[in-house]
């Protein structure tokens, strides 16, 4: 009889090795490239690009079900992101380094978003019930530290080792990466070693293509046809569009704290915009998304929705404020991204709810996927031209842009149609919002 793997030992570890890649390839790469010299069209043009492994996510899950087991995928997928960021890392010094570092983006997005579907399948086959609940705020603190670790400390590094190596910012970032590399070595002998062995974890190979094929078809189409046309359309549009102005924000945001004062930017160094963004930041939207989440399960999502797509639009508005008033106090700076920052993770929960409630039924896991994919799109298409728009009309306007189309965000909500009681301390609801917070 095999002994029993204790919890802490590996769902830590999972989910900061989960949430790590993914602010690598969403967040590190806004930084490297921008200190690399590369225009913000170009950055975001680039970098948004990356979001598309997990708006196709759905495509490919199925096949980490049915080959191999999601032990295997977990392990595998660490050691090729591993290898990914030795990859960025030996590319940055050379020739190649726009061509090379982003194919090694690329094959980490993929793997992160592989990642993710065997993490979160692994977590429910080796825990019991009462343990997937109990571990279910671990899981999401462990991601969030990976967040803070990724955007704060990484970044902080980087900057560092700039200074001590006389503004070589090539080899600095060479360094931060090899770095990096290493530790998902070391997170892949760990679990290689500590990952529990459930015998329900085991590909299904009975399953033939044709009935994967029809699976996938069934979960389409019913996704589609669940409610009337109409709540359907104004669904689709309402997942695609509540996020358009963090969509246009979220990369340009990032350019303007470290963009230089000449350049309409905030000037901020690596050091400081790890504290700022990395850490207040990311501290002010985690305490926003515990509010948020206690005041639906309190009073229902129906009641705390307007409250919520205020929150996550009007704290907009400090950007207009920065770009204005181009503070150079750090103090100012902090306060103005955690208000923002805290803003959104309070209103995002209006959206993350929303998916579970259109997920409910017979498909509910297969059409939460679904709606993570319409999820990443919300946030790749307006990415793609958010860089170019903020060069051609400058960060003031870019940002009274942004405020412009809250009104996208508040039009969508409106037509909205929820349940008064969902969301109210249904401990079912509670647990799967936690456990989809991540993805």
């Amino acid at each position: 009889m095999l002994k029993k793997k204790n919890p802490w030992a590996w769902v830590p570890t999972l989910y900061f090795a989960e949430g790590l890649p993914y602010v690598a390839v969403m967040t590190l790469s806004l930084i490297l490239y921008k200190q690399l010299g590369l225009s913000n069209a170009e950055i975001t043009f680039y970098t948004s690009w990356l979001y598309l492994p997990w708006v196709i996510k759905p495509l490919w899950s199925p096949f980490v079900d049915i080959v191999k087991t999601k032990r295997w995928w977990i392990v595998t997928m660490q050691l090729l992101v591993g290898a990914a960021f030795g990859g960025v890392a030996f590319t940055i010094p050379a020739s190649f380094w726009l061509q090379g570092s982003l194919f090694f983006f690329w094959i980490m997005a993929f793997s992160s978003a592989t990642h993710d579907i065997a993490a979160d399948g692994f977590y429910m086959l080796g825990l019991d019930q009462h343990q997937q609940a109990w571990f279910v705020g671990i899981r999401s603190t462990f991601y969030r530290l990976a967040t803070i670790f990724g955007q704060g400390i990484l970044v902080m590094i980087a900057g560092n080792l700039q200074v001590l190596f006389r503004n070589n910012i090539r080899y600095s970032w060479s360094l931060m990466f090899y770095g990096t590399a290493g530790l998902f070595i070391a997170f892949w002998l760990w679990h290689h070693y500590i990952l529990p062995r459930p015998k329900e974890d085991k590909g299904m190979l009975y399953t033939g293509m044709a009935d994967l094929r029809k699976g996938l078809q069934q979960t389409i189409v019913t996704f589609f046809t669940k409610m009337p046309v109409r709540e359907v359309l104004v669904g689709i549009l309402f997942m695609l569009l509540y996020r358009m102005p963090e969509g246009l924000l979220a990369k340009v945001s990032s350019l303007f704290l470290i963009d230089s004062t000449g350049a309409g930017g905030l000037g901020l160094s690596p050091q400081e915009y790890g504290l700022v963004q990395g850490t207040v930041g990311i501290i002010g939207l985690t305490l926003g998304g515990i509010l948020g989440g206690m005041a639906a399960g309190r009073d229902g999502l129906k009641k705390w929705l307007w409250p919520m797509v205020c929150a996550i639009t009007l704290p907009d508005m400090v950007y207009v404020y920065m770009s204005f008033a181009l503070p150079e106090s750090l103090m100012t700076v902090n306060v103005c991204v955690f208000v923002e920052q805290f803003g959104y993770g309070f209103g995002f929960t209006a959206y993350m709810l929303y998916l579970i409630y259109y997920s409910q039924g017979k498909y509910k896991t297969s059409h939460y996927a679904l709606c993570t994919a319409l999820m990443a799109l919300s946030m790749m298409l307006p990415g793609l031209v958010a860089g170019a728009l903020q060069e051609w009309v400058g960060y003031r306007m870019f940002f009274i842009i942004v405020m412009l189309f809250c009104s996208v965000t508040f039009l969508v909500s409106w037509f909205i149609k929820i349940d008064p009681e969902f969301g109210k301390q249904h401990s079912e609801e509670s647990t799967e919002a936690g456990m989809m917070e991540e993805s």
